[in-house]
């Protein structure tokens, strides 16, 4: 079977008790834990940043802290996400300035390196900088708020990725997020994706149980063609 990561996205965690949530969910099996950054100006919402990072760190969490940058620009939350203990940066190209610069930067402060493609970005902007890459993030909705649907156009979009990286020999991860859930997940794994943020449907998910919610996802995961 091939190696699928379960992250939840921490933005639909009940906020009151975050280091509980982020507990549970990795106790249910879940391998990272997702943070999305926004800042009110790239993207309609204001959430979380550094700071949080730090608190989950000082709470005992030990599992790889994936952060989402949707922020501009994002040259200092990168340093300032990396010494609060973050594993996996990524960011948006359209928030910075010098994207080489940034994922090198990213690269710098010992952290894995991602960029993210909004839905209208086109894959072509990875491909002076995907030999440096560990890993690139498909958005499946525009990015900003939780509970929006799948866009299914964005299949497609994922398959050209990953066409992408087997032909340059990289080994990034393929990660999708917005709106993963049971009836579709197996269909972006078919499409080439091994990392699938999860949000809503797993936080909002009957009796929050959160044990069953990551099973039922891996059993779709366990039955969809391996890329």
């Amino acid at each position: 079977m091939k190696d699928f990561v379960i992250a939840p996205s921490i933005l639909a965690a009940n906020i009151a008790c975050l280091g509980s949530e982020a507990e549970r969910v990795l106790a249910a099996g879940a391998d990272w834990l997702h943070i999305d950054v926004m800042d009110n100006h790239y993207v309609p919402n204001l959430s979380f940043g550094p700071m949080l990072v730090r608190a989950l760190r000082a709470h005992g969490v030990r599992a790889p802290i994936d952060v989402h940058l949707m922020a501009r620009p994002v040259d200092r939350l990168i340093r300032e996400s990396a010494a609060a203990g973050a594993e996996l940066i990524s960011f948006h190209p359209e928030a910075s300035e010098h994207v080489h610069r940034s994922v090198q930067l990213i690269l710098d402060q010992g952290c894995r390196a991602g960029l993210v493609l909004n839905p209208a970005t086109p894959p072509e902007v990875l491909e002076y900088v995907l030999d440096k890459l560990d890993l690139v993030l498909v958005m499946s909705v525009n990015p900003g708020f939780g509970g929006q649907s799948f866009l299914m156009r964005m299949l497609d979009k994922l398959r050209t990725v990953r066409r992408m990286l087997d032909q340059a020999g990289s080994k990034a991860r393929l990660q999708v997020d917005g709106g993963v859930k049971e009836d579709n997940i197996g269909q972006a794994a078919a499409a080439g994706a091994d990392v699938f943020v999860v949000g809503t449907a797993l936080f909002g998910a009957p009796g929050s149980d959160y044990r069953a919610a990551i099973a039922g996802l891996r059993r779709v995961l366990a039955s969809a063609p391996v890329i």
